[in-house]
């Protein structure tokens, strides 16, 4: 990747550029250092130090090198369904029952071993760096990065809440409010490495959640709800919180003869785009397991859910 220096940076070091104007992140900048003709300034070799000019050239090279590729990730042919994808990007609408990651048990079967294959078939180098992550039996869009700088910049935009994910979730029982926010904490129990719990304040993680109600049909809800914080286990454990689990989340509330997993799906996503900040917006429709039950509501297309 190749920029132009203005006569705004002129005498300005590089440093100070690809802090600034290419956002890197610390841990980018000290692996570019580390790489051979990671940074030329013109064509050649330089330090971070170099003074510019109007007019000068910095190159960087992003790719992954050989070394860093994710070998322990094996690739395998696995359905993979592309929402958006760009040279900085992968937008891939999830299915259920995939972990996003290998984990014990599951080590050939997830998104990122059908990443791993997709990458391997266009010739690209590989490391998979899913920028967020969705539990294994929810549904719905994950982003992943191509590159180190991408990630560094979207995992920023995150942590700035800069990110705006919606999700439908189908709860149990009829919710008597139209919108609302759960404001609590939330802590992992004390006996468990899995399930987590709301707390008092200070006692746990901040975690807010908004929701809109969308339907309710039959002693159920269907709401579209915002996880404003990105904690583990957010949105199922807040609904349960306040006497509305998830249906078929059989670790907040309890199965369901419904739908075999917890009946939530990530639908949108909106972000900055990584290399110029203009924002992306992407929208998926639920599974059929969802879907179908959806329009027992009549709904057969949700639009405007940027809006909701």
């Amino acid at each position: 990747m190749e920029y132009v220096i203005t006569a705004a940076w002129k005498g300005r070091t590089v440093k100070d550029y690809l802090y600034t104007v290419v956002g890197v992140s610390r841990s980018v900048l000290t692996r570019l250092k580390k790489k051979e003709n990671g940074i030329l300034l013109n064509g050649y070799h330089v330090t971070v130090r170099a003074v510019l000019a109007e007019g000068d050239v910095i190159s960087l090279s992003l790719g992954d090198a050989e070394d860093e590729r994710s070998e322990k990730i094996l690739p395998r042919q696995l359905p993979l369904h592309i929402v958006y994808e760009d040279a900085d990007l992968l937008v891939l609408n999830k299915e259920p029952d995939m972990p996003t990651h290998p984990t014990h048990g599951h080590y050939e079967d997830t998104l990122a071993n059908a990443v791993a294959y997709y990458m391997q078939e266009s010739g690209s180098d590989f490391v998979f760096r899913a920028v967020n992550r969705l539990d294994r039996d929810t549904s719905g869009l994950v982003l992943v990065a191509k590159s180190q700088l991408s990630c560094a910049k979207l995992s920023r935009s995150l942590q700035q809440h800069s990110i705006d994910k919606k999700y439908f979730a189908l709860l149990c029982g009829s919710l008597n409010t139209d919108r609302g926010e759960i404001d609590s904490p939330i802590r992992r129990v004390s006996d468990s490495i899995i399930t987590r719990e709301c707390c008092e304040k200070g006692q746990g993680d901040p975690a807010l959640t908004r929701y809109t109600v969308l339907a309710r049909y039959d002693g159920y809800t269907l709401v579209c709800a915002t996880p404003v914080t990105g904690r583990t286990h957010q949105l199922r454990v807040h609904f349960a919180s306040i006497g509305h689990p998830i249906v078929g989340d059989d670790l907040y509330g309890s199965a369901s003869p419904m739908i075999g997993r917890q009946a939530l799906h990530a639908a949108y996503l909106s972000f900055p785009h990584p290399a110029d900040g203009k924002t992306v917006t992407v929208f998926c429709n639920p599974p059929k397991d969802m879907l179908n039950w959806m329009k027992e509501y009549d709904i057969h297309e949700i639009e405007g859910l940027d809006q909701a």
